[in-house]
């Protein structure tokens, strides 16, 4: 699934780009009106949101390499400068997330590498293992907690219902991708559940095997507090002191009862 962990190679590919470089070969490629330059950055291993970034400001440059018209230039240029800095900053985003990460994996690790089920029930469980220990020091501690979360599948009568009435086979199918998307749903939840537990100071061992989802009590669906496991009650305080908590990483506090994180 990947939903929460830049992949190493991700990771490596985006250490090694020079920050100060790109703003150059940017700056180039729009006196160029072509990206042919940026190639010499290597973006294309740095993930998608990199990716997606450098594809918009190649689409700008097109555009403003075609436009004849002064006013027309003008504008795409605008639009060119402005892409190739959202660019940059994505770079310079996603470096500021690697370093984070790779200071968190220091003292806890969530395995986002999750695989849908091959069958699918309303009685939906998401399995999110996890490593944590209290200083670098120290040895790993494994553990996982099971997220369930029963689905309900009566129609929702808040929105128009088809005329007709769809043929069983349909009525499979829109069951079937309906108890995906929710699986995916709660998949994402619990993976950020169990991550911003560990960022604010939970211990592991703290954390309970399963935890049934708990619903939004206006729609009954689930929302992103759903997984927040943590919401009603106080984890153990960590017991570690400065001295136990590696360079750079500054030392997580007990999570807020009332702050959850989508």
């Amino acid at each position: 699934m990947g939903e929460i962990n830049v992949p190493q190679r991700e990771r490596e590919a985006i250490k090694a780009v020079d920050v100060d470089r790109l703003h150059e070969l940017v700056d180039q490629c729009f006196r160029d009106e072509r990206p042919f330059a940026l190639r010499q950055a290597q973006l294309e291993g740095c993930g998608l949101y990199i990716v997606t970034k450098l594809r918009t400001y190649e689409q700008s440059l097109a555009a403003h390499g075609a436009a004849k018209a002064a006013k027309k230039r003008e504008m795409t240029a605008y639009t060119a400068r402005r892409d190739g800095s959202d660019l940059v900053y994505a770079v310079q985003a996603m470096k500021q997330r690697v370093k984070t990460e790779e200071e968190e994996d220091q003292l806890f690790h969530v395995d986002d590498l999750l695989s849908p089920p091959a069958l699918v029930s309303e009685k939906l469980r998401v399995r999110v293992g996890y490593r944590w220990r209290r200083a670098v020091d120290d040895d790993w501690a494994y553990g996982a907690i099971t997220f369930i979360h029963d689905v309900d599948m009566r129609p929702d009568y808040s929105i128009p219902q088809p005329t007709r009435k769809p043929s069983q086979a349909k009525q499979a199918e829109l069951r079937r991708e309906k108890l995906y998307r929710e699986w995916e749903y709660l998949a994402m939840l619990g993976l950020g559940a169990v991550k911003q537990y560990f960022r604010e100071g939970g211990v592991g061992a703290a954390i309970p095997d399963t935890f049934q989802a708990k619903l939004d009590q206006h729609s009954r669906h689930l929302n992103n507090h759903s997984a927040n496991f943590w919401l009603d009650r106080v984890p153990p305080q960590r017991s570690c002191d400065a001295s136990d908590v590696p360079a750079g990483v500054k030392q997580p506090e007990s999570p807020d009862r009332t702050d959850a994180a989508g």
